[in-house]
């Protein structure tokens, strides 16, 4: 069952146009209602349509997106919207997401941050978020392609009470 959150992602400095197109088309298939393009992430445009299109599959023409160099205002302008910042994020300050089982009652419109594919989420973004979830792993890697990481959060995320 769907719920009436709202869901929006935040991408902070992705730097792959086969990630962002990625992100494009698992945000529209859990029914996001936009993507924010923040820093050096490339937009859907006719430079990097081809590239985009490629793993997006059109999705990124039935979902919304905007573009701003600086992910702190788009960061601002959620939280005056009344969003709960969810970064995804490897670091001593996050919960494990599997015990991340509620959201605060009074959030029915959710972002989900995710960082650069080298660097992470930049931490004065991390700062400015309300909860840090990582993905636990176990095996020798310490982190999961961006894309992959994103479908991971994204889907639980939806599916909290």
């Amino acid at each position: 069952m769907k719920t009436k959150r709202e869901f929006v992602v935040v991408l902070d400095n992705i730097r792959s146009l086969y990630n962002v197109g990625s992100i494009f088309r698992t945000a529209e298939a859990l029914g996001f209602n936009k993507v924010y393009l923040g820093g050096i992430t490339p937009v859907p445009d006719n430079k990097n349509f081809e590239a985009i299109h490629k793993t997006a599959l059109g999705a990124e023409k039935y979902l919304s997106w905007e573009k701003s160099y600086s992910i702190l205002k788009i960061l601002k302008k959620l939280k005056e919207q009344n969003y709960y910042l969810i970064a995804l994020e490897i670091g001593k300050n996050g919960i494990k997401i599997n015990q991340f089982e509620k959201l605060p009652k009074k959030y029915q419109k959710i972002a989900l941050i995710i960082g650069n594919e080298i660097k992470g989420i930049n931490k004065k973004h991390l700062n400015y978020c309300d909860k840090i979830l990582e993905i636990p792993l176990v095996g020798k890697k310490e982190s999961l392609n961006v894309s992959v990481a994103f479908g991971i959060g994204a889907f639980w995320i939806e599916n909290l009470k």
